[in-house]
């Protein structure tokens, strides 16, 4: 009895050896084994520490199977990946393609221009880039199939607004995974914006501008063809005169609208050729000095040396300047100064005038050069300006690849600079 219970004892000592020793051979080949799946790598029988047996064989062959097809469907990916990334990526149009759980699979460059902070962004969450309630939820209902066809969006990203004509649909996942992903083609319309908004404020300020001149023009005709009998001599000729005052204003306004259209249009007609600088603003001076508007203004100029001649049109460079010193002589007291400058500076010619009237409040100058913007609306109107002149010197200065600033200072007056591409040389010469 006692050798039974002795050679049971080995017997289950022997079997309890040979399961854990076998159990421990398991685990190590089920770690292993997902080791091999972490790395996408197939496990061959030799690679375990002994043999497992034609179950543990047909489960490696199994696996290597399943993941010979997961990097089949990643290559396959990769490559329609790069395939739709060569073909958008020379489009124009931004394109975005993104994923069920709303990352970013694809961004062609065309969207990267649109947003340039929008790099690195693949496999980034959409709305992490492009922070737009409203696109989120395009996006969403793109999933759903539940979108317009179009529609604009606007991206606000600190002072800057980007509006977007979003188009988008479903497609399959390229990954193989569960729900749908989305592809949506961006066009920029920001620039078509703005030039509506300013269709829109250029047609509304043209029908106000109008209004007031033909309002008045229409209550005196009516007035003087109802009672022009009864109506004594010197008020009818005192209609007269506001009438012939009010079609002069119409007329002005006219004549702007047509320069500025024609400065604006595919050809403006400038007609350039080489003119000399100093001759050119010392007639225009002493043109002004004779002008009976200008009396009690103390106007002179400075021309600094190195102005030469310079390839330009002279009729429009003298409308800009002449419209400069119409505002200056305008808007100063009698007996304000007014001074014509122009001087050679870092390869271009800068040409300035300046005043020493009531200058201009800091809030309007960056709106100077709008098309009628003025600073005080019913005083330029009694003073007859159409709020189109300094929009003319703008235009005229662009179309000679120069620019266009304001400086002021309430109380101390103001200096309107514009600049010409620079040439030639001469000499220094006071306009007496």
């Amino acid at each position: 009895m006692p050798f039974l219970a002795i050679f049971l004892l080995l017997a289950l000592t022997v079997s309890l050896v040979v399961a854990v020793t076998r159990l421990r051979a398991h685990r190590r080949a089920v770690e292993s084994l997902y080791q091999a799946v972490e790395r996408r790598q197939r496990l061959l029988r030799e690679d375990l520490p002994g043999a497992l047996g034609r179950p543990w064989d047909n489960l490696c062959a199994t696996v290597g199977g399943l993941l010979d097809e997961v990097a089949h469907l990643r290559q396959l990916r990769t490559g329609q990946l790069a395939q739709l990334e060569a073909t958008l990526g020379s489009l124009r149009e931004a394109v975005l393609v993104i994923d069920a759980g709303n990352h970013i699979v694809l961004a062609n460059p065309a969207l990267q221009a649109i947003f340039p902070r929008a790099t690195r962004i693949l496999g980034e969450r959409l709305e992490l880039v492009l922070q737009s309630a409203t696109f989120l939820t395009q996006v969403e209902a793109v999933r759903r199939g539940a979108a317009a066809p179009q529609q604009e969006i606007e991206f606000v990203e600190g002072d800057h607004s980007t509006w977007l004509e979003v188009t988008g649909t479903r497609i399959p996942p390229l990954d193989g995974a569960r729900g749908n992903w989305a592809l949506f083609v961006l066009h920029d319309v920001t620039r078509q914006k703005k030039l509506e908004s300013v269709r829109r404020e250029f047609v509304a300020n043209v029908s106000h501008e109008l209004r007031t001149p033909l309002s008045v023009i229409k209550g005196y005709v009516e007035t003087l063809v109802d009672g022009h009998r009864e109506i004594p001599v010197a008020d009818r000729e005192k209609f007269l005169l506001t009438i012939q005052r009010h079609t002069e204003r119409l007329n002005s306004l006219l004549e702007d609208l047509l320069a500025l259209s024609r400065l604006e249009s595919v050809n403006p007609g400038l007609r350039r050729e080489p003119v000399g600088l100093a001759t050119l603003l010392t007639g225009i001076v002493d043109d002004f000095r004779a002008r009976p508007a200008t009396a009690g203004h103390d106007l002179r100029g400075v021309l600094g040396a190195g102005l030469g001649e310079l390839s330009l049109d002279p009729l429009k460079i003298t409308q800009a300047v002449e419209n400069l010193l119409d505002n200056a002589v305008k808007y100063t007291p009698v007996g304000a100064r007014i001074e014509v400058a122009a001087q050679r500076n870092d390869g271009e010619i800068v040409l300035s005038v300046r005043d020493n009237g009531p200058g201009i409040p800091a809030a309007d100058l960056p709106h100077l050069f709008e098309r009628f913007y003025r600073v005080d609306k019913g005083r330029s109107r009694e003073k007859g300006g159409t709020g189109l002149g300094l929009s003319i010197v703008k235009h005229i200065v662009q179309l000679h690849g120069g620019r266009v600033w304001v400086e002021s200072t309430p109380g101390q007056g103001s200096v309107f600079y514009f600049s010409l591409p620079a040439g030639g040389g001469g000499i220094e010469k006071l306009i007496a």
